[in-house]
């Protein structure tokens, strides 16, 4: 029987030895989190997992190395040194599959920290800004503890639990973890026109945060009858979704709804899906399914990568071999827009990063991982133009990207490339 208790009450439960999921993005339930990391002197190998989370990890410190590990499956920028600090590692897997290591028991989960809507008159809470694993979790978690904050939008889907099933209730008045809009550079407004100019009218479409996605999406206003079946998304849709440009009417996989597994934005975003039934958040092992993504005519999946070489292998989760992220959600939609009808699938990037590097490259860096091969691949987008790789031969592929990387590089690319393979 669930009961209501303080954070430092709850977190007792966790033992040493104990593995413990924590609720992703936006939805993160740092109470629960500091409050187990203020355990660290009487506990020892705990392991923490999670997708990328917001806020301070503080059980992330090396100095505490005795006492938690992480295990990312998506890497945050508040975890990422500990793969070199040696108290944390990185699982990869796709967002699509992730709740069947839990179902699976692949790996056994001991507690569960989430991050809820208070119960409403009938006892039901909802996961709010983040359901992705969380669903799976649950259900196989031996205790599940619930951050329970007025703060957190109502959303239907998935992501509706009733407090029976959750074993301990902390009640907390804290902002949802947010994201304001930050201005498109002109680089970036470039490349969203080019993607707009792929998308045909009554297209489904699937996209994530920053700058290149919002761009794409301020081209879009003269559009018509467009859809949402996307991993996540941010305020980038609530222009459209309120004039009308989006909305769902020629989707096959929820017709007439928005569907997501995740959202992460600004204060309007939250407040404009609280309570709202056109939002339909659903557990990745669905919205991330190719099956039912490609479903959708005309799906269009718009996803970024570190670097691409010039026979389109996309890497998109490491630096060489640094890794920097993750595999995240990306195979998952590239491969049902591909077989989506009419679908396209996309990879958008900026040519070259602050330092002036190329992004677009002969080879990938040694130790690079590949994402999104290039038997997968379809269209490579920069500043500079489109690449349609779809049927192409390597050279042609290679002709074809040398002309989207910025022009002070492509030569040397160009250059590097041939005689790269002239040589084995």
């Amino acid at each position: 029987m669930s009961q209501y208790v303080t954070a430092a009450e709850a977190v007792k439960v966790v033992k040493s030895g104990d593995r413990v999921y924590v609720q992703a993005a936006a939805a993160t339930p740092t109470v629960l989190t500091k409050a187990l990391t203020d355990r660290a002197a009487e506990l020892r190998n705990v392991e923490i997992c999670h997708l990328h989370t917001e806020g301070e990890a503080l059980y992330a410190n090396p100095d505490l190395s005795e006492s938690f590990h992480v295990n990312s499956f998506f890497i945050g920028a508040n975890v990422r040194h500990t793969l070199k600090s040696g108290n944390g590692s990185y699982t990869p897997v796709f967002l699509s599959e992730l709740p069947l290591l839990f179902r699976k028991k692949v790996l056994h989960l001991d507690v569960v920290f989430i991050h809820v809507s208070p119960p409403d008159q009938h006892g039901y809470c909802s996961l709010g800004t983040s359901v992705e694993a969380t669903v799976a979790a649950v259900e196989n978690a031996k205790i599940v503890i619930a951050q329970v904050n007025k703060n957190m939008p109502r959303t239907f889907g998935d992501g509706i639990l009733h407090v029976s099933e959750i074993d301990y209730l902390v009640e907390v008045d804290v902002p949802i973890y947010s994201n304001e809009v930050v201005p498109f550079s002109m680089e970036e407004e470039k490349i969203g026109t080019y993607i707009a100019s792929l998308i045909e009218d009554k297209s489904t479409l699937q996209m994530g945060i920053g700058s290149i996605p919002n761009a794409a999406l301020s081209k879009l206003t003269n559009h018509k009858n467009l859809g949402l079946h996307t991993e996540m998304f941010s305020d980038g849709v609530i222009d459209l979704i309120e004039n009308d440009v989006i909305n769902c009417n020629y989707k096959s996989v929820s017709r007439g709804r928005a569907l997501a597994t995740f959202l992460m934005g600004s204060k309007r975003l939250y407040d404009f899906v609280n309570d709202n039934p056109f939002i339909e958040m659903k557990e990745s092992s669905f919205v991330n399914d190719t099956a039912k993504i490609r479903k959708n005519n005309r799906m269009v999946a718009i996803n970024s990568a570190i670097e691409v070489d010039l026979t389109g292998q996309v890497c998109a989760d490491s630096i060489g071999a640094k890794m920097y992220s993750g595999v995240g959600g990306q195979m998952d939609f590239i491969r049902g827009a591909s077989l989506s009808e009419g679908g396209k699938a996309i990879i958008a990037l900026p040519s070259i990063t602050k330092r002036g590097e190329s992004r677009i490259v002969p080879y990938l860096k040694q130790g690079a991982g590949v994402v999104t091969t290039r038997a997968h691949v379809h269209y490579i987008i920069t500043e500079n133009g489109i690449a349609d790789l779809y049927g192409k031969t390597l050279k042609q592929r290679a002709n074809e990207m040398v002309k989207i990387a910025h022009p002070l590089h492509q030569e040397a690319i160009e250059k590097a490339y041939f005689e790269f393979k002239n040589n084995i």
